[in-house]
């Protein structure tokens, strides 16, 4: 138990002398530094604990040269940050993996090129240690602007043509999953497969797309409807395609949201699911799927674990342990069979 006392706070001097060694061992142990001896760390760790030793901010940030914040930028308006679970649950795995290393987050989200001098200003201005930014759109001069900020970046998804090849970056295999979706309604039998595609200006939606058609290569144009990844957009794709192809009978739907959409749809349009029209989605967000009749086959990728693998990339660039090159990963996906197809 730490001591009771009202006097001053304890001083890093003090956890040395308790523990029995130096200010410099000391130091490195509260700091996170390398080098120091299981048994000393132990030592000092209960001294700590003892004396209820705070770390001073301040102090602690002229030693290691860190703030213990990251930022994390979404480059979406704020109703898509709080409306689509999949930000959610990215920011979660962020989260907990930057509380595992004692850093703090920082939220900022991008409604628009105009908020772009702001976000220069605060990731210049020496606030946070690094950024990780995801939802990047290919038109967007966001890339740029952190870039010449010239602190340690990880992106979230596969960056576009505008982005540095050397930034690292975590993503799922979009294109992989997209195949084995559409494979999977290829050997349900079904001819007619129709495809909801999400922006064409972001990278995780053109990769579903290509591999929808790297299973379809004559598929009909008139199969193709876009939405913008809300499950309204995918409720309206579905009525255009439904106008325009009475005659699908399977659809894959580029994320979960909206499949969704694609679902109220068909049910409003007397289809049956899955004996009319197969569907399939992608991202498997158990709080969406909870709530599709009938419930949604999809492709998972783990969004919290991608969330949890950027920090880790970020801290490796951090302590100058990644490789020179860019160290990206890309996830595995799979298909997660249900009823409605």
């Amino acid at each position: 138990m730490p001591e009771q006392t009202t006097g001053p706070r304890p001083t890093l001097e003090a956890v040395a002398a308790r523990a029995g060694v130096s200010r410099a061992t000391a130091s490195r142990v509260v700091n996170g530094g390398a080098g120091v001896r299981a048994p000393l760390v132990e030592k000092v760790r209960r001294a700590v604990d003892e004396l209820g030793y705070v770390p001073n901010h301040a102090a602690r940030t002229l030693v290691t040269r860190r703030n213990g914040a990251v930022a994390v930028i979404i480059a979406e308006p704020e109703f898509r940050i709080f409306s689509d679970p999949f930000f959610e649950q990215q920011v979660r795995g962020i989260s907990r993996e930057l509380t595992a290393h004692d850093a703090q987050l920082v939220l900022l989200w991008v409604e628009g090129p105009g908020d772009h001098d702001r976000i220069a200003r605060y990731l210049g201005g020496g606030h946070v240690d690094g950024a990780l930014a995801f939802s990047l759109h290919n038109d967007d001069a966001l890339p740029a602007v952190i870039d010449r900020t010239r602190i340690p970046v990880v992106y979230g998804g596969r960056p576009g043509p505008g982005t540095s090849p050397a930034v690292p970056f975590v993503d799922c295999d979009n294109r992989g999953g997209a195949r084995e979706a559409v494979r999977h309604l290829v050997d349900l039998g079904r001819r007619n497969i129709a495809h909801i595609s999400g922006p064409d200006d972001q990278t995780s939606a053109l990769d579903r797309l290509h591999g929808y058609r790297d299973v379809l290569v004559d598929a009909d144009p008139s199969l193709l409807s876009r939405g913008d990844f809300t499950e309204e957009s995918g409720a309206r794709a579905m009525a255009e395609l439904l106008d325009r192809r009475p005659d699908l009978d399977a659809v894959f739907v580029a994320n979960d949201l909206m499949a969704s959409g694609a679902l109220l749809t068909l049910r409003r349009r007397g289809a049956r699911v899955p004996e009319d029209v197969a569907v399939v989605g992608f991202d498997d967000m158990a709080s969406v799927v909870r709530r599709t009749s009938p419930s949604l086959t999809t492709v998972h990728q783990d969004i919290e674990d991608m969330g949890r693998l950027m920090v880790k990339l970020l801290m490796r660039l951090l302590d100058g342990t990644g490789p020179a090159g860019p160290a990206s990963v890309i996830t595995p996906t799979s298909l997660v069979l249900r009823d409605s197809a």
